[in-house]
């Protein structure tokens, strides 16, 4: 089946919501797609509408006011025929259509673009979706960075992202004696939440200093809400006595068939760890964070100049108006650069300002309130920077790994096969290293292990993922349901035998 609308949001977190909130306002026909099975995205995660009276997750979530308000004004607009939400569909390709009605000049949209999904509300069976529009604003967000250590790859250990997960969707608290470990501001609402339901919280354990703030005052400062939020997970913290131990790591993980300890050390300024201060702790669960990696499997293949965020990552390039370099083609939260739910919503309606304008509709914020929403992206962005520059990967964090350490547990490929790789002046990048070893070649496609998997042989460079011209696993009934139909979109007659 195929639809058309004025615009396409894909992805429904913040950035989404307010997007096509705006557009919606603006007059357009919008059609908002998402994975998941009611809107939010990851930030506002929620047990199934069902089941939400029943679930106790008090406390979990911030901002929901706002996302009241955005579940309101979609729930009008669908009531008008205005909006066409679309949740349980997953969006394996986007590419440029013909059959557009944008002329390219002047922010247009040129040939418009047809989104390609598939319908999975009633799993196992799939069904063919493609919407066409001739603007299209991507808000797919991002997911955790892992980086490996021995004993990474033991059940019982998982992404901070994954523990949150839980406790949002489903008031599960993943084990009762849990160690957190990473960098970055997200490791204190996670364990100030497991730690408030009923979890002994063992460490949490935060490889950077946090003196490396007093270098970038200045965000922090313009931004009392993000240190106030600190101090009251601090708070938390304390009143549960949970040990916080910075420029210290988790640098394995032990255990016969789940983990049972971890091993933690201080590290050295390079983050190295400081001989002799290895010890080990007792857990039955961990989980570990290295900041986020920006969904771009959409973005890739429709040429999006990128560049780098600061932390590690390509992201893709904006102008002022969220607009990417691809004409029709917009983009808002994390894929432009990790920064928190309220940047994300100023970008949302930002792009969607974009959209309007570009069509030649009237905006809808107004002067003053458009100068506001700008306002806030600058400063969020600059957190946000600072935030890199305070929380980066340790240097020399490669030397936690011994050569068995498993990279990618996709194809078990070690990090002795990915350090072989590189001296032999072969591999210069992740993608060199995928031909060599098949690092990156198995279920997950590298999303897991592409960022370590770079940070091994080219951690002076923005890590960019892998093209993909699936970028969800899809049936191969649902493409032959799409040949047959003559929408196989370019490019993936052979994609199937990858």
């Amino acid at each position: 089946m195929s639809e058309t609308a004025d615009l396409v949001v894909v992805g429904a977190g913040p950035a989404g919501l307010a997007a096509a909130a705006t557009a919606l306002t603006g007059g357009l026909r919008v059609t908002l797609v998402d994975s998941g099975a009611a809107v939010g995205g990851q930030y506002w995660r929620h047990p199934p509408d069902h089941a939400r009276r029943t679930i106790p997750t008090a406390g979990l979530h911030h901002g929901l006011r706002e996302y009241r308000a955005l579940r309101r004004a979609l729930s009008a607009a669908g009531a008008r025929g205005r909006l066409d939400l679309r949740l349980a569909h997953h969006v394996w390709s986007v590419t440029r259509d013909g059959d557009g009605d944008g002329d390219g000049e002047d922010g247009g949209a040129g040939a418009g673009f047809a989104v390609h999904a598939v319908d999975r509300r009633r799993a196992p069976q799939e069904t063919a979706v493609v919407v066409r529009a001739p603007r299209l604003l991507v808000a797919t967000g991002a997911y955790d960075r892992q980086l490996p250590f021995p004993g990474w790859d033991l059940p019982g250990v998982l992404t901070v992202g994954g523990l949150q997960a839980l406790l949002k969707g489903g008031a599960v608290v993943a084990g009762s004696r849990v160690a957190l470990g990473g960098t970055g501001p997200f490791l204190l609402p996670v364990a100030a939440a497991l730690a408030a339901r009923g979890a002994e919280v063992a460490a949490v354990c935060e490889a950077a200093d946090p003196r490396a703030w007093l270098r970038s005052p200045g965000p922090l400062l313009r931004n009392p809400a993000k240190w106030a939020e600190g101090a009251r997970y601090g708070a938390t913290l304390a009143r549960h006595r949970v040990p916080v131990r910075p420029r210290t790591a988790i640098v394995a993980a032990e255990g016969a068939d789940r983990v049972s300890r971890v091993r933690i050390a201080s590290l050295a300024p390079d983050g190295s760890p400081r001989p002799g201060t290895e010890r080990r702790v007792e857990v039955d669960t961990v989980g570990v964070g290295w900041g986020f990696a920006p969904q771009l499997d959409l973005l890739l293949p429709l040429g999006c100049d990128l560049t780098d965020s600061g932390d590690g990552n390509a992201v893709v390039a904006v102008d002022a108006g969220q607009r990417t370099t691809v004409p029709g083609l917009y983009a808002a939260g994390e894929v432009c650069g990790v920064g928190g739910a309220r940047l994300s919503l100023a970008e949302g309606r930002l792009a969607a300002e974009s959209v309007l304008a570009d069509g030649g509709a009237a905006p809808v914020l107004g002067r003053k309130r458009l100068a506001a929403v700008r306002a806030t992206v600058n400063g969020q962005r600059a957190f946000a920077r600072a935030m890199g520059r305070a929380h980066p990967i340790p240097r020399a964090w490669s030397r936690w790994l011994t050569d068995d350490t498993v990279v990618c547990r996709c194809e078990e490929v070690t990090a002795g096969a990915v350090r072989a790789a590189r001296a032999d002046g072969e591999a210069r990048d992740h993608r060199q290293v995928k031909q060599l070893t098949r690092a990156g070649m198995g279920w997950c496609q590298g999303r897991i292990c592409g960022p370590a998997v770079h940070c091994l042989v080219a951690p002076r460079q923005a890590y960019t993922p892998t093209e993909r011209l699936i970028a969800t696993p899809v049936t191969l009934g649902a493409l032959a349901d799409l040949d047959q139909a003559g929408r196989t979109p370019e490019g993936t007659e052979g994609a199937a035998h990858e």
